[in-house]
């Protein structure tokens, strides 16, 4: 994510990784790694480089402040070795975003998940190697702490109605989510929706998305495949989900009648 801004500012400022390279007093080689985030930038290198490609003041503390922090949110790291990397880097980057738009439309978002529904999920999934499958799901609700840490995400997910009907375990187990769910939604810093069957087509028919906001950086986009995910850092691609989320927003129930139709659900 640093990296893509510094080589945004640098072609927006006609500069090349040659002239970019005498300005730092380093190989170009380093210039093309600082921008692809194979080596780790610090903020005295960051500072240089966008005051040389004329980066505005604010610009350049914002930058520079996401910097100083990128080394202090490796959380995952106890379950590095069954955590694919594209998973990796999108956990990261949750662990510094300050809000999170989802939207699933077959299952709920793993921040919302209880322990007896992941382990469902993760058992009927291919992606998941069969002894890595408790470590895995101890991950997954390892990540929900942001929801509740000082510094909480501010969580926004749109869940389809169908997926409060789908049985992923035994009924103990979706009474169990369900009630979760509201408990959850409570909170000042979530907003679960639930978007009503009988409102036929909407904005995300093509399938589900998640945008991440920092304070100190460009949103991005991001769209999970089966064994990967797509990040999107374009700033008119990531408006464009953006204004999918507020219309699906528009469509779904209000957070009172969401609650009521997850609490009509429970045994």
């Amino acid at each position: 994510m640093i990296g893509n801004e510094l080589r945004h500012y640098r072609t927006e400022a006609g500069e090349t990784v040659a002239s970019a390279a005498r300005a730092l007093g380093c190989s170009a080689g380093k210039i093309t790694h600082l921008e692809t985030g194979r080596y780790q930038q610090q903020p005295d290198e960051m500072s240089t480089l966008l005051i040389h490609y004329g980066v505005a003041q604010h610009d350049v503390d914002r930058l520079t402040s996401l910097t100083a922090s990128s080394n202090s949110h490796t959380w995952w790291a106890p379950w590095a070795n069954v955590v694919p990397d594209w998973l990796k880097t999108f956990v990261g980057l949750e662990g510094i975003a300050c809000s999170e738009f989802i939207y699933m439309p077959l299952v709920l978002p793993g921040l919302l998940q209880t322990a007896g529904y992941a382990t469902a999920l993760t058992s009927a999934s291919v992606r998941v190697r069969t002894d890595h499958s408790e470590r895995f799901v101890n991950f997954r609700l390892a990540r929900q702490q942001r929801l509740f840490a000082e510094d909480s995400l501010r969580l926004t997910a749109v869940l389809e109605e169908s997926t409060l009907d789908r049985p992923v375990g035994d009924r103990q187990v979706m009474n169990e989510q369900l009630r979760q769910l509201v408990s959850t939604a409570r909170r000042d810093n979530v907003d679960i929706r639930v978007l009503p069957t009988k409102a036929g087509p909407h904005a995300a028919l093509s399938g589900g998305f998640t945008v991440l906001n920092f304070a100190h950086a460009q949103s991005i986009g991001y769209i999970e495949l089966q064994d990967g995910a797509v990040y999107i850092q374009d700033q008119e691609q990531v408006a464009d989900y953006t204004r999918s989320g507020e219309r699906l927003l528009s469509t779904a129930l209000s957070p009172d009648d969401s609650a009521a139709a997850i609490e009509a659900r429970i045994d």
